[in-house]
């Protein structure tokens, strides 16, 4: 076993782990987390991703103890005070979500995208999702969300 210390959903967190496990399966499985899923367990689908420091990371491919230090968002801490994120209202108001299985990842990847680049190109939206596979749809509702949200976040939402 080993310590973690990492701020997760803007709380420290002081753990021991198991330091063969990933990340999403300490953020699944330890603080029951469940928001990250788990998908194809090598980072290819985006199911797991999460925000840290600042950046979209497929989590399951990332070993716990490199959270070390780091400042984590799971799509758990997007919402705020009860308050849903225009993301997460863009995708239930866009018809972005089917099954819901790569929603979290979806919008995690897109949360940082926006946090970076409040104003993106379709093309961006694109390049920032590219990582994210969903089977249920074409792709056209979650970037529609994307454009939406980023809209409303400009005007201050």
């Amino acid at each position: 076993m080993a310590v973690l210390h990492t701020t997760i959903n803007g709380e420290a967190i002081t753990a021991d782990v198991d330091p063969s496990i990933s990340l999403a399966q300490f953020l699944r499985d330890n603080l029951y987390l469940t928001g990250t899923k788990i998908g194809c367990g090598k980072g290819e689908c985006g199911a797991c991703t999460i925000i840290m420091d600042g950046k979209s990371v497929t989590s399951c491919i990332i070993p716990v103890l490199r959270a070390e230090g780091a400042v984590i968002q799971t799509i758990e801490g997007v919402a705020k005070n009860g308050k849903l994120h225009p993301l997460q209202e863009e995708f239930i108001n866009q018809g972005a979500v089917q099954c819901g299985f790569c929603t979290p990842g979806m919008i995690m990847s897109a949360k940082a995208l926006l946090d970076e680049n409040p104003e993106p190109k379709k093309e961006e939206i694109r390049e920032a999702l590219g990582g994210n596979i969903c089977r249920c749809t074409g792709y056209v509702n979650i970037e529609r969300a994307v454009e939406a949200a980023a809209q409303r976040i400009q005007k201050g939402e």
